[in-house]
C-alpha cells in the first residue's frame, strides 16, 4: 500500500486529490492544514472507518493544491468534484426533477413562469414543488383569484382584441389597456402573499376592499371580491398544512442500512411544509464527510436556498459552509443541529422520512428485480436485462431522418445515457438501412469501451429485428446481446365488422416464428412499451427540432440583409421560426448584430412572408 512521506506535504489550507496507478483521481476532498488531514488516513490506529482501507488500497499517489485559505479550498473542491467526478465522492441521483414559480417584478406587468432552474437573477422564486402537475392546477386557481397575464405581452399586444383568458375573466388583458399598472402590481403582490403562504393577509386585505366597494353601492365589484375570498378559503381548507415555527428551511435527514444512506430533505416554506426529496448515496465514508459533500454538490445547483439548513448532527465545516451558501444566496443562511425545541421536532421528521424512503425504495427494488427476471425468463434473454436500450426511426419521406435510443437501467429511464442520432450515409426513406447505421454508430464503439446493454428492444416487427440480429452477428455480439422486437397492437374485428377489438403488443424473438404475449396489464410489458414510446418520443422531438431550424433556415434565407452570422445569431436565441414570428422588434434587438432599424425591417420581413 501506497505510503507517502508526510513530511513533504504543507500545513497549510488545501485540496488533496488521491489517484490510481493509472493517473484516475479516487477522492478529492479539502483541509484547514493538508498534512494533519492526510495523517488521519496513514496513521498508526488507522483512520477507524471501514471503508477507508479499501480506498488506500488503490491510491498510488496523491496530489495536493495549496490555497491562501479554507474557504478558497472549499470553492475549489467542488470544482474539481464537478470536473472529475470521483470514485469515492458523492454522485447525487435524484428520484424526481422539481419546479419552481418566477415572477419578476422588475416586468411592467409580470407574469408566473413554472421553471426548472432557479437562477440568481433577481427575480422572486417560490418552491420547489415536487408536481410540475400539482403547481399548474394551483396557478389555474390563482388566475381565477388574480387574473394576471399569461403570454409574452408583445405577442398580445399584435391581437386585435384581448384574448380568450380574458373572455373567461382569467386574465386582466394589461396588453390592451384594461386595467393600470397600479392595479395589476397589486394583483401580483396578492399572488405573492398566496405562493409564501400568507394567505390570512390576502383575505384581510380582499375584506377591506368589499367593504370600501359596498360602502361605495359599488355592489357588482364587491361581489367579485367575495368570490375571491371564497376561492382562496376553500383553496386554504384543501391543503391541511401544519404551522412549523415560520420561516423557510431545509430539513435533513439521513438514514444509514449497510452500504448504502438515504438522505431526504424535508421543504418548510413560511412554516409550512411544501414537499419532500431523497436521494439514495453508496456509503464510502463517514456520514460528516458525507453530508459534507452533499450540502456542497445539492446547493452549487440552481435550487432555492433557504434561510435555515437544519442538519441531523453538527458539522466541523458548518460555519465555512453558512458563508458560501451566504454568498450564493446574497443573504444571511444559518447551519443549525437542534438539540431541542421545534426544530428538533423537524429533524426527527426527516428522520422517519428517510427511513420511510428507504424501505418504500427497497419495495420498489424488489418489485423491479422481479419484474426483470419476469422478462429474462419470458424473453429467452442470454442475461439478466439490467441495462435495456431502445431505437427509432423518424423521418417525413425520407427528409430529415434521425434516430434515438434511450436506456433503462433497472427498470427505471436514465436520460442523462440518451443519445439522438442523424442519418448521415442513408439517402431516401429506408428505415432498415437507417436503422443498421445508428446501431452500428452505437455497438462499435460500445464494443471498444466495454459498454453494451443487456438487451436491444427495436420498435417495429420481424423486419426490424432482422436488422438488429445482423448488425449483432456482424460485430461478433451473438449471445451476448438480448434482442426483441416489438410490434404495435393490431385492430381486431368479426366478419360483420360490428364487434373490434385490439390486439395485445406483440413480442417478436430471432427464429421464433409465432410473438409472444404477455397477460393483460402486465407489468413486463408495460415496461417494454413504455420503453418504445419513449423512444419514439425522444426520436419524435429531435425530427421536429430539425424541421423547425430548418424552416427558419430556410425563410431567414430569402430575407436580404441576413447573412450566414446573423442567421446563426438568430438560430441560437430563438431556435424555430414561430418563437422568431411571435416576438418582437424590442426583442430582436437582444440578439447581436441587430440595431432597432434592422429589427423593424426583419419584423416587416416576416410579417410579408407569413
Amino acid at each position: 500500500m501506497f505510503v507517502p512521506d508526510l513530511k513533504n506535504y504543507p500545513q497549510s489550507p488545501g485540496v488533496y486529490q488521491m489517484l490510481a496507478a493509472d493517473g484516475t483521481i479516487l477522492y478529492i476532498g479539502k483541509a484547514r492544514r493538508l498534512r494533519s488531514r492526510l495523517r488521519c488516513y496513514f496513521s498508526a490506529q488507522g483512520d477507524g472507518r471501514q471503508q477507508i482501507p479499501l480506498l488506500m488500497k488503490k491510491v498510488e499517489r496523491i496530489e495536493v493544491i495549496i490555497t491562501d485559505t479554507e474557504k478558497e479550498a472549499l470553492l475549489l473542491e467542488n470544482t474539481l468534484i464537478k470536473q472529475h467526478r470521483p470514485r469515492y465522492n458523492i454522485d447525487l441521483r435524484d428520484d424526481k426533477t422539481y419546479v419552481s414559480v418566477r415572477i419578476d417584478l422588475r416586468e411592467e406587468f409580470p407574469i408566473m413562469q413554472v421553471v426548472r432552474q432557479v437562477k440568481n437573477d433577481g427575480a422572486h422564486y417560490f418552491g420547489p414543488y415536487s408536481s410540475a402537475a400539482a403547481i399548474r392546477e394551483t396557478l389555474r386557481q390563482i388566475y381565477r383569484i388574480f387574473p394576471l397575464r399569461h403570454a409574452p405581452i408583445e405577442r398580445c399586444r399584435r391581437r386585435g382584441r384581448p384574448c380568450l383568458f380574458y373572455q373567461i375573466g382569467q386574465c386582466s388583458a394589461p396588453c390592451h389597456g384594461k386595467i393600470s399598472r397600479e392595479d395589476y402590481r397589486s394583483l401580483v403582490d396578492g399572488v405573492i402573499q398566496l405562493l409564501e403562504g400568507r394567505e390570512s393577509e390576502v383575505i384581510a386585505s380582499l375584506k377591506l376592499q368589499m367593504d370600501t366597494a359596498a360602502k361605495a353601492m359599488k355592489y357588482e365589484q364587491a361581489g367579485l371580491v367575495r368570490d375571491q375570498i371564497r376561492l382562496i378559503q376553500q383553496s386554504v381548507e384543501k391543503q391541511k398544512v401544519s404551522d412549523h415555527g415560520g420561516g423557510d428551511q431545509d430539513v435533513i435527514g439521513l438514514h444509514q442500512d449497510g452500504g448504502e444512506v438515504e438522505v431526504t430533505l424535508l421543504f418548510v416554506r413560511n412554516g409550512k411544509l411544501i414537499g419532500r426529496r431523497s436521494f439514495l448515496l453508496e456509503w464510502v465514508l463517514d456520514l460528516p464527510e458525507l453530508l459534507h459533500g452533499f450540502l456542497l454538490d445539492f446547493y452549487a445547483r440552481d435550487v432555492i436556498i433557504p434561510d435555515q439548513l437544519i442538519l441531523p448532527f453538527p458539522l466541523e465545516s458548518a460555519a465555512l459552509l453558512a458563508e458560501w451558501l451566504s454568498e450564493q444566496r446574497g443573504k444571511k443562511v444559518h447551519l443549525l443541529a437542534p438539540e431541542r425545541g421545534e426544530k428538533k421536532r423537524l429533524r426527527e421528521l426527516a428522520q422517519r422520512n428517510a427511513e420511510e424512503s428507504y424501505r418504500q425504495r427497497g419495495q420498489r427494488k424488489q418489485a423491479r428485480q422481479n419484474l426483470l427476471d419476469e422478462l429474462r425468463e419470458r424473453l429467452q434473454l442470454p442475461r439478466f436485462p439490467r441495462r435495456i436500450e431502445c431505437f427509432d426511426i423518424s423521418h417525413v419521406q425520407g427528409d430529415l431522418a434521425v434516430g434515438s435510443m434511450v436506456v433503462f437501467i433497472d427498470g427505471e429511464p436514465v436520460k442523462q445515457e440518451y443519445r439522438r442520432y442523424r442519418i448521415k450515409t442513408v439517402i431516401g426513406a429506408d428505415d432498415y438501412a437507417s436503422l443498421s447505421e445508428v446501431l452500428q454508430r452505437r455497438l462499435k464503439p460500445g464494443v471498444e469501451d466495454d459498454c453494451l446493454p443487456d438487451m436491444i428492444l427495436i420498435d417495429g416487427g420481424k423486419g426490424q429485428l432482422g436488422v438488429l440480429v445482423e448488425v449483432i452477428a456482424r460485430l461478433g455480439l451473438t449471445g451476448r446481446i438480448g434482442t426483441v422486437g416489438i410490434a404495435k397492437s393490431r385492430v381486431l374485428a368479426n366478419v360483420k365488422g360490428k364487434v373490434v377489438e385490439r390486439s395485445e403488443e406483440r413480442f417478436f424473438l430471432p427464429g421464433r416464428k409465432n410473438p409472444v404475449t404477455f397477460r393483460q396489464g402486465s407489468a413486463a410489458a408495460f415496461l417494454l412499451e413504455r420503453l418504445r414510446d419513449e423512444a419514439h418520443r425522444f426520436a419524435v422531438s429531435f425530427h421536429r427540432t430539425l424541421r423547425g431550424k430548418q424552416g427558419l433556415r430556410s425563410s431567414l434565407d430569402q430575407i436580404p440583409g441576413i447573412g450566414p452570422a446573423r442567421r446563426r445569431a438568430l438560430l441560437k436565441h430563438f431556435g424555430s421560426l414561430k418563437r422568431l414570428r411571435e416576438a418582437g422588434a424590442d426583442e430582436i434587438q437582444q440578439v447581436p448584430g441587430f440595431s432597432n432599424a434592422r429589427a423593424q425591417q426583419l419584423v416587416a420581413a416576416l410579417k410579408d412572408q407569413h
